[in-house]
């Protein structure tokens, strides 16, 4: 019954988004790439509707775990399309609810200013570093499009010794920001909103499958007005411009 009914549900409330007297909270789980982005959407969710979200960001893979041991969230943003598809086909999501929210793409990062010059993904190439972050291609889609572009530049083997992988692309980032690598592939959302002295490259689409990234109300969500309304905003024009300046596609 709720597959069946849940896009007549979110319809409804994209209509109603304006201020609810009866404020509730919902729980979503977010992919570590989208954590800063989702904490703007947050701000103006609340601002808009009085609803309350409470984040739990995390790798996809690590979070897909925790929905299937019965974490209490009420909303799944993903870093891919599979696992999402995954928990509908289980019954632990909405039929109908799953949308593409996001395409992310990567970005090549340094915490150093001139570390790139004129160079640009090439510097991969070069060897002239001692260590790579990436997120781990198994638990991470950024991770496994990460691996992809090292493979397309012929230097995933000859680069395994010097790779730092981190459970999610939040901790690659961390290890690239610290100095523990002088370079990352992270999420180009994650360069954009880093505002200390940095530097990065765009890796070009090419170099890997395209990251879509999907969202599912979840079956605990299903009755919550917060998770519903937010899954409604998260489709709206004012969204999708948050989004696209936040380096996604």
């Amino acid at each position: 019954m709720r597959g069946r009914i849940a896009r007549s549900t979110l319809t409804a409330a994209a209509l109603l988004l304006s201020a609810s007297p009866r404020a509730e909270v919902a729980t979503v789980a977010v992919a570590a790439n989208f954590l800063v982005p989702m904490q703007t959407l947050a701000t103006a969710f609340q601002d808009r509707t009085g609803h309350e979200l409470v984040l739990v960001p995390g790798s996809t893979g690590q979070l897909y775990a925790q929905i299937l041991n019965g974490a209490p969230f009420d909303a799944f943003l993903a870093a891919d399309a599979d696992r999402p598809a995954r928990l509908v086909d289980n019954g632990l999501a909405v039929g109908g609810s799953r949308f593409t929210y996001a395409r992310g793409r990567l970005a090549l990062w340094s915490a150093d200013p001139g570390a790139f010059d004129d160079r640009g993904i090439e510097r991969l190439t070069g060897g002239d570093f001692r260590h790579v972050a990436i997120a781990s291609p198994e638990l991470a889609p950024y991770g496994a499009a990460a691996r992809q572009v090292l493979e397309q530049l012929d230097v995933w083997e000859a680069l395994r010794s010097r790779t730092a992988v981190g459970q999610s692309i939040g901790q690659a980032f961390a290890m690239t920001a610290t100095g523990n690598a002088e370079l990352g592939l992270v999420a180009l959302s994650q360069a954009l909103a880093y505002d200390g002295p940095a530097s990065y490259v765009t890796v070009p689409p090419e170099f890997h499958e395209p990251i879509e990234q999907d969202a599912v109300l979840l079956d605990r969500g299903a009755d919550n007005p917060a998770a519903v309304a937010f899954m409604a905003f998260l489709q709206s024009g004012e969204t999708r411009r948050i989004i696209r300046d936040a380096g996604y596609l």
